[in-house]
């Protein structure tokens, strides 16, 4: 009976049995992969920056400075973070032809793998908005209505009620919201460009941001209606009469007004 119990199993043979079989197969790896799938995006990450700088120096450098602290000709971007950059270069603001009260929107000269190399690099300069995913943009599900009311609060001002856009001063604009992609009025709203005031998630949540982002889109879709005939920039039925009785009343006027200086002249001669 000793012999037998002396010959019994540690208790721990099993669990050294397992871990060689998870070893076999890979199970260990496996087990340690979230920390290398970490490394690789860390270096990936690198590489991105890298890139991005090169980038950056051929580029950005002349007008922002080598290191992004900015010059007499471009503002730093220390701390604009990834938004900013997506923004600015995937609307084709960036880089600026020349100087002047506002750069306007035109083609873009960068992939957008190259625009995510930028935006990597400059975000290394100093935290800042970051880039908002898909998902945070998705304007499906959000409230247009309430998205309406936030517009015409916070938007309406310079954008006009549909987001047609209007004159500023000093030669500055806001540009018309029509056919603009979720992204980057979502960034506009982070980072604020041009005379635009920021709205960061503190002040805006991104539930609100969506519901913006669908008014703007409903009310400039093509299924959107304007009962009163002529938009004038969205302003309604009411405006849209008023415009009509003003200037059709004024011209009626003007013929009045020429018929009996006509008819005084016919008389007299």
């Amino acid at each position: 009976m000793k012999k037998l119990s002396a010959r019994r199993r540690h208790p721990l043979a099993a669990v050294v049995v397992l871990l060689l079989a998870l070893a076999a197969t890979g199970g260990l790896y496996a087990a340690f992969a979230p920390a290398g799938k970490a490394q690789a995006d860390e270096t990936a990450q690198s590489l991105a920056i890298d890139e991005g700088k090169k980038l950056y120096t051929v580029g950005c450098a002349s007008c922002h400075g080598t290191g992004g602290q900015g010059t007499t000709d471009g503002p730093s971007l220390v701390g604009v973070g990834s938004a900013a950059v997506d923004f600015q270069v995937a609307t084709g603001r960036m880089p600026a032809q020349q100087p002047g009260a506002q750069v306007p929107k035109k083609p873009v000269i960068y992939t957008q793998a190259e625009i995510d190399q930028l935006a990597a690099y400059v975000a290394s300069l100093g935290a800042g908005p970051i880039t908002p995913t898909d998902k945070q943009v998705d304007p499906a599900g959000a409230d247009v209505a309430k998205g309406g009311e936030l517009f015409r609060n916070n938007c309406a001002q310079c954008h006009n009620f549909t987001g047609k856009g209007g004159a500023l001063t000093k030669g500055k604009y806001a540009p018309d919201l029509e056919g603009v992609s979720p992204k980057h009025i979502y960034e506009a709203m982070q980072t604020g460009p041009q005379s635009m005031p920021s709205f960061p998630d503190t002040t805006m949540p991104e539930q609100q941001k969506k519901d913006i982002i669908a008014y703007i889109q409903t009310v400039n879709g093509e299924e959107s209606e304007s009962p009163g005939g002529l938009e004038l920039g969205g302003l309604g039925p009411v405006s849209e009469g008023l415009f009509a009785w003003i200037f059709g009343l004024g011209a009626l006027v003007a013929i009045a007004i020429w018929v009996a200086a006509h008819t005084a002249k016919a008389k007299k001669s």
